[in-house]
């Protein structure tokens, strides 16, 4: 697979601001302990966390045009 540096630009770019709301979010709005105390547990909140990051960037770098 032939990496595209026009689509990974792009999908830093998403990455890091995508990352930089959740952090705000989690930590500011929401309050990350609120959210242990909802779900009961951290690695589920961990998990579900990285998953709202990860899975969004692949898909900015899969549908971003060359």
């Amino acid at each position: 697979m032939k990496l595209k540096k026009r689509k990974i630009k792009f999908t830093a770019i998403f990455f890091i601001c995508w990352f930089a709301f959740l952090v705000f979010l989690v930590d500011g709005v929401l309050k990350f302990q609120t959210l242990l105390d909802y779900f009961g547990s951290y690695a589920l909140v961990e998990t579900t966390l990285l998953l709202l990051v990860i899975i969004p960037t692949i898909a900015v770098y899969k549908y971003t045009k060359e």
